[in-house]
């Protein structure tokens, strides 16, 4: 059965197995959300296809969703959101070179072919390099916020361990501009709409994530604007 699978899997293209991964996120994401403890009330707070919806806008980080995400999940059900979101920002590619990485594991032609397909780039030089390169951005940038939004959110009066998550969850979804959040109001953040400490790091983080690490990259390496890349400018 393994073996049929492998020889399966060799033949699809890099798109096809790119399609396939984020789907598997999907479904893998989505019954974990189905998962009792995943809810408040013991897993019938949703449906099926409500998680799958989740887990969808999820992977996806478009921000759409069928339940208030605050008050239906529970913070392991957060956590799977958020981790999710991450797999979507990154790309699933990324993220599988990563473990790759960290196991020891060379990056195959084939695996590389993937990852320039993921990043929409020109060549297959320095893929590993590039990976590692837009982990590391995503680790600064969204830590950076969360320290801030940890600061603020705990001179508003949140425990320490609801300002360190929170801190993390918005900090993930507005770099991956996912547009979820995990507090519960009734209107998204709107409560924050006035306050500066808030607003402006997630204006921030949706502008940088909103470029793309390719651009971020390019930015970084070259710092002149006539040594960018024609799609950077």
């Amino acid at each position: 059965m393994l073996g049929f699978l492998r020889k399966k899997m060799k033949r699809l293209r890099p798109v096809q197995i790119l399609t396939l991964g984020f789907l598997v996120s999907i479904l893998l994401g989505a019954l974990l959300l189905r998962l009792p403890f995943a809810t408040i009330e013991n897993g019938s707070a949703i449906t099926f296809l409500d998680a799958l919806f989740t887990a969808t806008s999820a992977v996806c980080v478009t921000g759409l969703t069928v339940v208030n995400v605050g008050v239906t999940f529970t913070l392991f059900g957060k956590i799977v959101i958020m981790l999710l979101i991450q797999v979507g920002g990154l790309g699933f590619m990324t993220v599988a070179s990563l473990l790759f990485m960290a196991i020891g594991k060379r990056i195959s032609l084939r695996e590389r072919l993937l990852l320039q397909e993921s990043f929409n780039t020109d060549s297959l030089q320095g893929m590993v390099r590039l990976v590692r390169s837009a982990v590391l951005v995503t680790l600064v940038v969204e830590g950076a916020a969360a320290v801030l939004f940890f600061i603020r959110l705990l001179s508003l009066g949140y425990p320490v361990g609801e300002s360190v998550f929170h801190a993390a969850f918005l900090s993930v979804s507005a770099f991956c501009n996912a547009g979820f959040d995990a507090f519960g109001f009734q209107n998204s953040i709107e409560p924050f709409m006035t306050d500066p400490f808030i607003c402006l790091p997630i204006m921030a983080l949706i502008t940088i994530g909103g470029l793309g690490f390719s651009v971020i990259l390019d930015i970084l390496h070259n710092r002149r604007f006539g040594r960018l890349t024609l799609h950077s400018r």
